[in-house]
């Protein structure tokens, strides 16, 4: 990524949690990752004016608590500025209805997580590399 500000990702999955981590920190992401367990937790994350606002959202779908469907519909159904954080989903889920629905609620992409961790180091650049060069609203 481009700027300073984290990533935020929710994701309840320990292994997929660390994935990311690891896979982010081989391509030489510099921006900090702040993690939490689901949807719930991200409002309270996201809602708190002492934690910077991050430029990215990476959202599992299959969570306890708040699961990532209703976390989008809030996010998405919100006044600026959490509106217009880029959310791409990173899940397991196949389910043409969880594609529909997230693009239905905004969401900047929607990617299956690669089971092979060379794969998934691939994709984590494709993810970087777009929201390098993307221009957002400050």
């Amino acid at each position: 990524m481009k700027n300073a500000k984290p990533i935020l990702l929710i994701e309840d999955d320990q292994i997929d949690t660390m994935t990311v981590i690891r896979a982010l920190k081989e391509l030489h992401v510099t921006n900090r990752v702040e993690h939490v367990e689901n949807g719930e937790a991200a409002l309270s994350y996201l809602n708190d004016p002492a934690k910077d606002r991050p430029c990215l959202i990476l959202l599992d779908l299959n969570m306890p608590v708040m699961g990532g469907i209703e976390f989008l519909r809030v996010v998405k159904g919100n006044e600026l500025p959490l509106k217009r954080i880029p959310v791409v989903v990173l899940t397991t889920s196949e389910e043409q209805q969880d594609k529909v629905e997230s693009f239905n609620l905004g969401v900047a992409g929607y990617i299956k997580k690669p089971v092979d961790y060379q794969r998934f180091v691939e994709t984590m650049r494709t993810i970087n590399a777009y929201w390098t060069v993307s221009e957002l609203p400050e």
